[in-house]
């Protein structure tokens, strides 16, 4: 059974700091590009960053210079670091691990709430 777990959430104040960490099991991380989307009530889940199988990173406009995507394969973990945190940035985060080839299934993981208020 796959499940991605996604950890570090909480509260934080405008301009600090935030780690989450996406725990996949029952796949082999290598194999997949990992994402963080965000969801607002209301509103669509919004892709914000990805770290590719290759090494590659791509970031929102909204978060560049800010968020930092990375992986470690060896622990099958995802890592999503946010600095200088700003309240629009509250949301309930989301990890994806997104096959790199057709056959592989993409992946979900539960959510983990971020809330920025001072």
């Amino acid at each position: 059974q796959v499940q991605l777990f996604e950890s570090g959430g909480g509260l934080a104040l405008p301009g600090g700091s935030l780690t989450l960490s996406c725990a996949a099991s029952g796949i082999d991380t290598s194999l997949y590009d990992m994402a963080w989307y965000r969801e607002t009530p209301g509103n669509e889940r919004e892709w914000v960053a990805l770290r590719t199988a290759g090494g590659s990173a791509a970031y929102a406009d909204s978060v560049k210079g800010r968020f930092s995507v990375s992986r470690d394969n060896s622990r099958n973990t995802a890592y999503l670091q946010m600095n200088n945190l700003k309240v629009e940035d509250t949301a309930v985060y989301y990890c994806r691990a997104e096959g790199i080839a057709t056959h592989l299934t993409n992946y979900w993981g539960q959510g983990t709430q971020v809330t920025v208020s001072s």
